[in-house]
């Protein structure tokens, strides 16, 4: 990994409603390192924000939902081929206000949390998920990608997997 490499802080929440997750299927952008995979919804930090108000406003800006109960789950350190090293605050959301809106980054779509492992999602994501369905209630994973989207690397509350 490059010494200049700076890190990156977002929110990754996955909004629960009648055993589905909230998911962002990420078509509508061409240079998106997550193009065509289905993500949940946050994204980067401002300034002086804590992860709790990033998630919050990026919840609002992407979905337009207000989240009203929410609970941090874990921390994803992904790091991607020299040059992506990103820090996830992981959250998941069962209460909310408002009406979905049209986000310009993806299509949100509710999806059956059965079926989240047969879409286009990061490998790395299947372990996460299986971690949250076992109702894991904090955990930090560490996931190490080669350039072209291979899973090389895992880390679990820091032992190799």
């Amino acid at each position: 990994m490059k010494e200049d490499t700076v890190p990156e802080l977002t929110t990754l929440c996955y909004i629960e409603k009648d055993d589905k997750y909230l998911m962002m299927h990420r078509v509508k952008k061409e240079k998106d390192i997550n193009k065509d995979k289905y993500i949940g919804v946050g994204g980067h930090f401002e300034y002086g924000e804590s992860p709790d108000e990033c998630l919050k406003r990026e919840v609002m800006e992407e979905t337009g939902l207000t989240l009203l109960s929410y609970r941090a789950r874990g921390i994803i350190t992904f790091i991607y081929g020299d040059d992506v090293v990103e820090y996830m605050h992981l959250y998941t959301a069962d209460n909310y206000s408002g009406e979905i809106i049209d986000c310009d980054e993806g299509e949100l779509v509710w999806i059956d949390k059965a079926e989240v492992d047969n879409l286009n999602i990061w490998e790395g994501d299947k372990i996460f998920f299986r971690l949250l369905a076992e109702g894991r209630p904090y955990f930090s994973l560490k996931l190490v990608y080669s350039k072209s989207d291979e899973l090389i690397e895992v880390y679990l509350d820091g032992k190799r997997q």
